[in-house]
């Protein structure tokens, strides 16, 4: 990186070209005031404060507007300088009608309450009792300038109503137009929510009145670049942080960097976190930045519980422990069936499955990846040998393609779509595949509205063009492929004219779409459970796979296929071989070399047979098979498809132990209740969607008698006898141990992740990490081509059943909203569940929007309210799995995928009926 010297203040300084001034001074330590500036906006220059000298200029520069040059000499506090801002904040104050009864008191400092000042000026809103306290820019800035006195009289206006909106409160007596809040939400975030108003009575606000109304997305960013107390975060706004915590987010698999300010053992302060290697670069999304509240709530498990005739009543945790031991003990081998949890970190999803191998002598053990990116391990494995995103999160902002495919990106993970937003705004094509009008259709060049449950089709049209065309990268797959001569020929079968009457996409958006995709390289695919939540699941991965390697978008910076993982630690759980077939570090169970290796590290003696996936434990439930149960932070009474059959399974256990941090649909039907501690409440690590790994810390102490859920399998083990193999004195221990057995770990510590996150394979101590997959060649040798084939969903619509429903999430919501649904606010902006469907349905069913339905499918019924919407496509219906009081997966079918065994959420056909009477 070019550098330049410069001096400032009479001191020299190197500093990377293409800075402004302001930057500069702001990276050696220098303050420059300013108001409309910040470090994640385009530099304006508005507020006129941030004036310095330059040596050889008769203006005085704006530093935010001013790059930095060789041999510049920089003056940044000069009296006349001073004495100029002084003018111009005085100016500010007035013409805004910002409160300065405390600004300029003399008696500031020494001021306990405003009950005097308030009885003089009763509408005064003074500095103590301001929600932004001793944070507020405004006293910076006066304090630097040394000012004592307002000159000019404050502009007559009248005293404005507090808005309270969800989460924060804006108060616009307190704003000074800077202009922040209006260009974070345009410039970063990409909603253009917010917009100025002035009135030519020199009146302000910044509109909409009503934020929910518009469709904000309440990311909080506009708060969080406020300089005063016009906005502010309710639940911020009264105590200051004793102690502030950098953390991992415990909402989906973005992994987004969190810094927790607590108080008293309570959340006072929650921002993101901008160190290197953060995923987030400080930006989060509404739960991350307003639902970690859900950790304080009153219905958090505080003690152990065990099932009686007449409920739950509480024991100890030694009366607990012994119950599950004897039980336990009855149930080894096969006849026992662990779920682990993607909310749970690195080092527990390990121990977990280390306790149900060398403990339970079983490999029955999953957990929730099965039901989202099983294919995704399947397919890439097979095409390329890692079933991982291959990129990295920041590249693609420099992508100059983008294909997203089933993920509607801003609602399940909205800040990987920040970046996507930020491709655009560089230049960079967007091609949308989803037949759902979703916020990314918006800005999507090509928007390919394909049927559900096409993709196969949808992928392969492309492929053809692509080959048809001449637009194939040649050289790469000589080079670097296998396969191609037979996937060639498979396609000269395919007519698109076929294609664009199973998709229901015209022929010329596909070309325009292959087209793009081919030539605007470097190329990105992003897709989430749209593509892998179909009984072909694995065929959709390796479409996108044949897509990739065709065009040479592999193994390069900006270039790869990006799934999204749905949860935390989704990538972690599978890392750690929290799956039946494979140990940690993704190494097949049915390797001797493998086995003898954990053996001898274990101690122990390996069961050799894959055990059962999620879905198969609970039809063996069913036969008899499974007849005890641990499930660990899971729940599948709402997760799972045919819910109502899940129920019942769990009703016919022997045994059956839930450990979770609330009493969740699941726990009800437990026999013992275990009561963990949350992702805020302890040590350990999560592995992001891109590969990170990412430190987790203990912010709060848990509830009650609540404990990690590394402590808890570790104190149940060591009572089965197994106290040498699970001796573990913190989760750092656990994490050297999976270094010392898992290659692609190898060189991860927690003393350079105090440092860093770092993405595997990783497989040494001095090892950097590795940003994107495949540079230096594919992990299985070769990129393998796969002669693919169109399957139409084994359950399609019929009389009987004529519409298809569809399910996903929603962004103010989370899985099965076991923890959102805790934070009230979330709740208020969301606070049951929609039949989203078309307005043509609608009018033939004679159904209105807010009205009740019943929906129904061959497995079940549920009710709710109708949301008639463009969104869906004629004869597609959308629900979400986030409400136990509409179990949405009553319905869905398990019809499994041969390869992934993940089942078919995504086409299930149903009926609608109206309902008069609720």
């Amino acid at each position: 990186m070019k550098k330049v010297s410069v001096s400032i203040d009479g001191r020299e300084y190197i500093i990377p070209a293409g800075k402004n001034i302001k930057e500069a001074a702001e990276e050696v330590g220098i303050y420059i005031p300013g108001l409309c500036h910040h470090r994640d906006l385009i530099p304006v220059g508005m507020c006129r404060l941030c004036i310095v000298e330059v040596e050889g200029l008769r203006e005085f520069p704006l530093a935010c507007m001013t790059p930095v040059e060789e041999g510049m000499i920089i003056r940044t506090k000069t009296d006349t300088l001073q004495q100029m801002r002084r003018h111009t904040m005085e100016l500010i104050l007035s013409l805004t009608n910002h409160p300065v009864t405390c600004l300029f008191c003399s008696r500031r400092d020494e001021c306990r309450d405003l009950r005097e000042c308030m009885r003089k000026v009763p509408e005064v809103v003074g500095c103590r009792y301001c929600p932004k306290g001793g944070e507020c820019e405004i006293q910076e800035i006066v304090g630097y300038l040394g000012m004592t006195e307002l000159r000019y009289a404050p502009m007559s206006g009248t005293m404005k109503p507090v808005v309270r909106e969800p989460f924060f409160d804006r108060n616009y007596n307190l704003c000074v137009l800077c202009g922040r809040c209006v260009r974070v939400c345009h410039e970063v975030r990409g909603q253009g929510v917010l917009n100025y108003r002035i009135s030519h009575h020199r009146d302000h606000t910044i509109e909409p009145l009503s934020l929910k109304d518009a469709g904000c997305a309440f990311c909080g960013a506009c708060v969080d670049v406020c300089p005063t107390g016009a906005l502010y975060a309710r639940f911020e706004k009264w105590l200051k942080p004793e102690r502030t915590v950098t953390t991992t987010c415990p909402f989906c698999g973005v992994g987004c960097q969190i810094d927790v300010g607590v108080s008293e053992n309570r959340i006072v302060r929650v921002r993101g976190n901008r160190s290197p290697g953060s995923p987030n670069n400080g930006q989060l999304c509404v739960k991350g930045r307003f639902g970690l509240t859900f950790a304080e709530s009153p219905e958090r498990l505080k003690t152990p519980l065990v099932r009686t005739d007449d409920g739950f009543k509480p024991v100890s945790w030694d009366e607990a422990f012994k119950i599950i031991t004897e039980a336990l003990h009855k149930h080894r081998e096969r006849s026992f069936g662990m779920l682990a949890s993607a909310r749970c970190t690195n080092e527990e999803n390990y121990l977990a499955q280390k306790f149900t191998r060398l403990v339970m002598k079983s490999n029955n053990i999953d957990h929730c990846a099965r039901l989202c990116h099983a294919p995704t391990v399947a397919g890439l494995r097979k095409a390329f040998g890692s079933g991982a995103m291959t990129n990295s999160i920041a590249e693609l902002a420099y992508s100059g393609c983008i294909f997203v495919i089933g993920s509607n990106t801003t609602e399940q993970h909205p800040v990987i779509a920040l970046k996507i937003k930020e491709a655009k705004r560089r230049g960079g094509k967007i091609i949308v595949a989803d037949p759902r009008k979703i916020e990314l259709t918006a800005i999507a060049d090509v928007w390919l509205r394909h049927n559900p449950g096409t993709d196969v089709a949808l992928i392969l049209g492309m492929c053809k063009v692509i080959v048809d065309e001449g637009l194939i990268d040649k050289s790469f797959i000589e080079e670097r492929c296998e396969g191609f001569e037979d996937f060639a020929s498979s396609l000269e079968k395919l007519s698109l004219e076929e294609v664009e009457t199973l998709t229901g996409v015209d022929i010329d958006d596909l070309k325009s779409a292959a087209r793009m995709y081919a030539t605007r390289r470097p190329s990105s695919i992003v897709y989430a459970m749209g593509i892998t939540q179909h009984a072909n699941g694995t065929e959709n991965v390796l479409a996108l796979a044949n897509l990739s390697m065709l065009t040479g978008n592999i193994g390069k910076p900006s270039a790869g296929i990006n799934p999204l993982r749905g949860q935390n630690n989704v990538q972690g759980s599978c890392d750690m071989g929290a799956l039946p077939d494979l140990l940690p570090g993704y190494k097949s169970i049915k390797d001797p070399e493998v086995r003898r290796l954990f053996e001898k590290a274990w101690g122990c003696r390996l069961p050799e047979e894959p055990g059962l996936t999620v879905t198969e434990m609970f039809h063996a439930i069913d036969d008899g098979r499974i007849r005890a149960m641990y499930i660990i932070g899971e729940n599948p009474v709402l997760s799972d498809p045919d819910a109502g059959q899940v129920v019942e399974s769990l009703k016919k256990l022997e045994f059956l132990v839930v450990q979770d941090i609330f009493l969740s649909e699941t726990a009800r039907l437990a026999h013992v209740v275990l009561p963990a501690a949350s992702a805020l409440e302890k040590e350990g690590t999560f592995t992001n969607t891109e590969r990170k790994v990412l430190r987790v810390r203990k912010a709060l102490e848990p509830p009650g008698d609540a404990l990690p859920d590394w402590e808890i399998i570790c104190k149940i083990a060591r009572r089965m006898g197994y106290g040498e193999q699970f001796s573990y004195k913190d989760p750092e221990e656990v994490m050297k141990e999976i270094a010392s057995l898992t290659k692609i770990y190898g060189g991860i510590s927690y003393d350079r992740l105090e440092k860093q996150p770092l993405q595997w394979p990783c497989p040494e101590p001095d090892h950097p990490g590795t940003p994107y997959l495949h540079g230096d060649g594919f992990m299985r040798g070769k990129g393998k081509f796969h002669v693919l084939q169109f399957r139409p969903s084994p359950e399609r619509p019929d009389r009987e059943y004529p519409y298809i429903l569809t399910t996903g999430r929603i962004l103010f919501h989370y899985h099965t909203g076991t923890m959102t649904r805790k934070v009230p606010d979330l709740n208020y902006l969301r606070p049951e569940e929609w039949v989203e469907m078309n307005l043509l349905d609608a009018q033939e069913l004679g159904v209105t929007d807010g009205s009740w339905v019943e929906v129904s499918s061959r497995r079940g019924r549920v009710r709710a309210k109708a949301k008639v919407t463009e969104r869906s496509p004629r004869g597609v219906v959308f629900m979400t799995f986030h409400f136990s009081e509409t179990p949405t997966n009553n319905l869905t079918g398990a019809l499994l995928d041969p390869v992934a065994r993940i089942p078919e959420l995504k086409v299930c056909p149903v009926k609608i009926q109206p309902i008069r009477e609720v």
